[in-house]
């Protein structure tokens, strides 16, 4: 009998990003050849534990978070696959989330509720803050948005003080024009906001509305209020990390090229969910829109809650908004689309009921115009990379 390939996952168990890589590591394992798995428990920039350097193995998927994590594993001369964007080891391959779709999604959720004032909080420590903060700042200048950024000092440096910076992001908050919207680079940066809104007594998400990713849900629902979230698809980059591995065990080359996982969507909960309008009636109109998309509501409809003449609605919600009262229609009843074929299993003919369709055709034609492709190829697309 063939003996078992060991291979050791360094990742950590400490946090809901990690836990989604180990999940979709173990998916690929049950799917494939068993492994003889070593999984020590980790911290995020916890050392290499004991046993390590004395371990005979076959492959090692690790999160390379610390030089002396990446020292000890270049040393074993290994395949080796890497699931941290801190590259230490720059000429091994790497599986990480795409952050300039993270920033996309969280940037597009603060100005689809009308924030135009927009400000990211980031943690120079790791480099996938500072790509976020990037592609954020990016995004916010294309919107013809005001950006406002606040760094913080990384936790991993030695005099980091918890109360210093505390006092740092309140101070920020405050010279900031509200409403704004604000994405912090994940879910623990988040909630310090959340935290300093609370002490400032400013209400979210009415002045200050809060986003961040990882979409950890033991987090973001202890967060008060409870925090919106983009959900990473760390789940399929396990997967991803675990398939490479197979391959350069198997003796295949693997180019060092990144391979950048999408994310899944945004989770939203209380921290974004309002409307920063300055017209109260586009803001009734769009809640409107929002709630009864899908029930084959049109203009006329929209037009009796608000008691504005047609021309009147069209040109003060394209005017805040960049899009017609029919357009908005159409792009939720899109998204509730998008969200059923990707979670359920429902036919199309199905979902264009659910979602307000009159006729199946009707769903696949505007759905094209809409997002380029069928929805049967949208949700192949989805499936292959969950």
């Amino acid at each position: 009998m063939k003996p078992r390939r060991s291979v050791a996952l360094l990742i950590e168990t400490s946090n809901a990003y990690a836990r989604g890589l180990l999940s979709g590591a173990v998916e690929y394992i049950r799917g494939h050849e068993e492994w003889s798995v070593h999984l020590p428990e980790l911290q995020r920039i916890s050392s290499p534990p004991t046993w390590f350097k004395g371990w005979r193995g076959d492959g090692i998927i690790a999160r390379i978070e610390t030089k002396e994590m990446a020292k000890v594993i270049s040393r074993k001369r290994l395949p080796t696959i890497d699931v941290s964007a801190a590259r230490h080891l720059p000429n091994i391959p790497w599986v990480e989330t795409d952050d300039r779709a993270i920033s996309q999604l969280a940037a597009e959720h603060l100005h689809e509720r009308g924030f135009t004032n927009l400000a990211f909080v980031g943690d120079p420590g790791f480099n996938w803050s500072f790509w976020r903060e990037q592609h954020f700042a990016s995004l916010a200048d294309e919107k013809g948005c005001s950006y406002f950024v606040h760094q913080s000092q990384s936790r991993l440096e030695d005099n980091y003080s918890l109360i210093r910076e505390k006092d740092r992001l309140t101070k920020w908050l405050v010279t900031l024009p509200k409403p704004v919207g604000i994405m912090g680079c994940y879910d623990i940066k988040a909630r310090e906001v959340l935290d300093a809104c609370r002490e400032l007594d400013l209400t979210v998400p009415e002045q200050v509305a809060v986003i961040g990713a990882d979409n950890d849900e033991i987090l973001c629902n202890l967060s008060d209020p409870p925090l919106s979230s983009v959900i990473p698809n760390s789940q399929r980059a396990g997967f991803e990390a675990a398939s490479l591995l197979d391959r350069m065990m198997s003796g295949e080359k693997i180019r060092s090229d990144a391979i950048l996982i999408q994310p899944r969507g945004i989770k939203t909960r209380q921290s974004t969910d309002t409307l920063a309008i300055d017209d109260a009636d586009v803001a009734k109109a769009l809640q409107f829109i929002r709630q009864y998309a899908s029930s084959g509501i049109n203009v006329n409809d929209i037009l009796r809650e608000t008691s504005l003449s047609r021309r009147v609605l069209e040109s003060r919600f394209t005017k805040r908004l960049g899009r017609t009262p029919h357009q908005e229609i159409i792009r939720q009843k899109i998204s509730k689309v998008k969200r059923l074929l990707i979670e359920t299993d429902l036919s199309i003919a199905e979902i264009a009921k659910l979602a307000g369709f009159e006729h199946a055709e009707y769903l696949s034609v505007a759905f094209k115009q809409f997002s380029g492709i069928t929805p049967s190829a949208y949700r192949q697309q989805q499936t292959s990379n969950h």
